[in-house]
């Protein structure tokens, strides 16, 4: 194991952490994977079997683009997981990085007929970037695939119909970034619709405008690519609480 592969293996053990930090994991199931630097053909993905608390650099499974294992390991991976994330990594070069997850107010949105409206500070921001997937079942039938990449397309962010939240990156920082986004404009929109007050409309010139406004608030962030601030704040409180995953 080179140095770049042990490196993304803490960055991506640290991941698990933070996702279960923020509330984002579900027992054993859901997933976060990323290619092994200097290999178009393998991805790492969790062990399917441990809670997102117990994944390692050490215990993350290395797989190829068909998902099967090609290192030895004690335990197998998620056949759904290993459906989605292989035809994703599969098919888009940029797509280095992909997480997904059931969250409460995720899933209330993907069970929604309208979807993301863009009517908060989080979900304006990503006006346009939300692609959206019909839901087929449980992941695990090979004829699905295309159905996926052609919901995808070119997007980062794709809600799955009655099912969850998906978000993609070239890094894992830039991952956890689209995911937080997301997951965030899904929590408003379920905590303003709980009111059941009337809710203040934002205009398609407003959300039309975000993405201008977008890079002026990225530029303060000089050469630092989308998400390596908040990743690294995230990883920093982690390792207060339990820095056990950086074993390789």
């Amino acid at each position: 194991m080179n140095q770049a592969e042990k490196d993304i293996r803490v960055q991506l053990a640290a991941c698990y952490r933070i996702f279960d930090y923020m509330g984002w994991s579900e027992m054993i199931y859901n997933h976060i994977t990323v290619k092994v630097p200097g290999s178009d053909d393998h991805f790492l993905i969790n062990p399917y079997g441990l809670h997102y608390k117990e994944v390692t650099a050490s215990n993350l499974v290395k797989v190829d683009i068909d998902g099967q294992i090609v290192e030895q390991s004690d335990y197998p991976v998620n056949p759904a997981g290993m459906l989605i994330h292989s035809a994703i990594h599969g098919a888009r070069d940029d797509a280095h990085c992909i997480g997904h997850i059931h969250s409460t107010a995720g899933m209330t949105v993907a069970c929604q007929q309208e979807g993301l409206r863009i009517d908060n500070f989080y979900s304006v921001l990503l006006h346009k970037q939300v692609a959206y997937h019909d839901f087929q079942g449980i992941t695990v039938v090979e004829g699905e695939k295309e159905d996926l990449l052609s919901s995808l397309g070119s997007k980062n962010l794709l809600i799955l119909r009655s099912h969850g939240l998906l978000t993609c990156g070239r890094s894992i920082a830039e991952m956890f970034f689209n995911m937080n986004a997301l997951q965030r404009s899904c929590e408003i929109q379920v905590s303003v619709d709980q009111t059941g007050r009337p809710i203040v409309p934002v205009s398609t010139a407003i959300a039309d405008k975000t993405s201008e406004l977008l890079k002026l608030q990225m530029a303060s962030m000089g050469n630092k690519g989308a998400g390596e601030l908040e990743f690294a704040a995230m990883q920093r409180l982690v390792d207060r609480q339990d820095d056990s995953y950086k074993d390789v």
